[in-house]
This record gives structure tokens, C-alpha cells and sequence, in this order.
């Protein structure tokens, strides 16, 4: 049954994602959220993805962790990896779901609404050492086949219970992991120089243009250099779209508020 349940979740990595990176990642979300609840025992865990090149997982808490914090859920899950704890999946009833996620709404929620779309089902949980998750997976086969210098946290933003302004703010940890330290550094060199050719860094450096609290946050003022370069950019852009047939129209900078 179990080589069944993990053959299935197979189907669910994305296409073009490497699945040796996904299934990592993934893990890793579960390790992290494992790390966190024990740092902040009161912390519930949501939902904790793979996605591109990162992983993240969302945790409704008193208060967001500190750096300090972060630092040990970091330590800490290298421990939990180099315990080589086997990823075990099983299917349970709708009833043993509600059971197993009873203090934890999110998961409730979760499990009301596969209900409601699956009806009398059957959902699966993995586990690892002491962490059981709702998810279907895939997973590594065991903590082990992570390396401990291959992950990394990366930084913690907000955000909304199912991405709903409405709903409870919750806070989401980023982190990556990759197959060995030298994929890692290649990733974290990556996005050292995509800072820094950040459009806002540039345009600082080069003069472009600035900004102004009298203005606004997000409205540039345009100096000399920006304006030149935008004016070329401009023209560029008539000239082509006119050699390809388009025809220029004007419209108001301001609408109705239905529109």
C-alpha cells in the first residue's frame, strides 16, 4: 500500500520542476515547520509548498521569529536531517484526519474542504520523526538524503490565510535547499547579483531617477539621465509598433470608478 501511496504522489510535482529538487524542497518545508514548532510550541503550521527554487511554510504566530530564532531553527534542522528519519506516509479516514488536526483550524479546514470536493475519502499524512502533516506528497525517502549544507533560511515575510486580506495574517518563512553546498552557493551567488542589479539600486547609482515622500512611495521623478532614457525607450517603441502595423491611441489617464 505504501509503495502505491508513493508511486501516486508522483503525479503531483509540477512539470519542468527536477523532481529530485522538488521532493527535497518539499521535505525540507517539513522539517523546517517540525524546527519551528519546537522553537514556538504554539505556533500552528498551515501550508508549506515548494515552489521555483525555494520552499516556503506558513505559520499563524504570537510574533515572528527573530533572527536568533531563525539561527536555531536553521541548527536545527540539520540535526533532524542527519537523524535519518524515514518519511512515512499512510492513509487515513475523514475521521482520523479530524482527529489527528483537531487544535489546528487550518488543517481543519483543509480536510472540510476535500471533503466537500471528494466526498467519503480517504486523505494521506506523512511523517517524519515526531512532525505528522497533511500533504500528499512526494518526499524523500528519509531525512538523510538532505544535506545539511544544503539548505539554507532565506528571509520571512506576512502573509494572508489563503491569500485573503480577509482572513488571519500568518507569517511565511522562505528558505531553499539544494543538492549539495556547492548548488547552494551558486543559488545564493545568483541572488547576490541580482541585488545588485535591483532597478532600484541602478537607478540610484546611474542617476535615473528619484524618489520624493512629498510625492509619494513608488512615484519616480524622472532627472536628466532617466528622462533621456526613457524618452529613447519611448520613441523606440512608437516606431516599432507603427512598422508593424499598430495604429496609436489616446486614452484618459483617469476612469470611472465601475471601470
Amino acid at each position: 500500500m505504501a509503495k502505491e501511496l508513493l508511486e501516486r504522489a508522483e503525479a503531483y510535482i509540477p512539470e519542468g520542476y527536477d523532481p529530485a529538487l522538488y521532493k527535497i524542497r518539499h521535505s525540507a518545508a517539513h522539517i523546517m515547520a517540525q524546527a519551528v514548532v519546537e522553537r514556538f510550541p504554539d505556533a500552528k503550521p498551515t501550508i508549506g509548498p515548494p515552489i521555483e527554487d525555494r520552499f516556503y511554510y506558513d505559520f499563524e504566530m504570537e510574533h515572528p521569529p527573530h533572527e536568533e530564532d531563525l539561527n536555531w531553527i536553521e541548527e536545527r534542522m540539520r540535526a533532524i536531517i542527519k537523524g535519518r528519519h524515514r518519511f512515512e506516509v499512510r492513509e487515513v479516514t475523514l475521521e482520523e484526519a479530524y482527529k489527528l488536526f483537531e487544535d489546528n483550524p487550518y488543517k481543519v479546514e483543509l480536510i472540510e474542504e476535500l471533503a466537500a470536493e471528494n466526498g467519503d475519502t480517504r486523505l494521506t499524512v506523512y511523517q517524519h520523526d515526531s512532525f505528522v502533516d497533511l500533504c500528499r506528497g512526494p518526499h524523500i525517502p528519509h531525512t538523510g538524503y538532505l544535506k545539511p549544507n544544503g539548505i539554507k533560511l532565506l528571509s520571512i515575510a506576512g502573509a494572508y490565510w489563503r491569500g485573503d486580506a480577509k482572513r488571519t495574517q500568518l507569517t511565511r518563512i522562505y528558505g531553499t535547499a539544494w543538492k549539495n553546498r556547492t548548488q547552494l552557493d551558486a543559488y545564493l551567488e545568483r541572488l547576490e547579483q541580482a541585488r545588485a542589479r535591483d532597478h532600484r539600486v541602478l537607478g540610484k547609482k546611474l542617476e535615473l531617477f528619484m524618489f520624493s515622500d512629498k510625492v509619494g512611495p513608488g512615484l519616480p521623478l524622472w532627472l536628466p539621465a532617466g528622462a533621456t532614457l526613457r524618452r529613447t525607450l519611448v520613441a523606440f517603441l512608437r516606431e516599432e509598433q507603427l512598422r508593424r502595423g499598430y495604429e496609436p491611441v489616446i486614452t484618459p489617464h483617469i476612469g470611472h470608478l465601475d471601470l
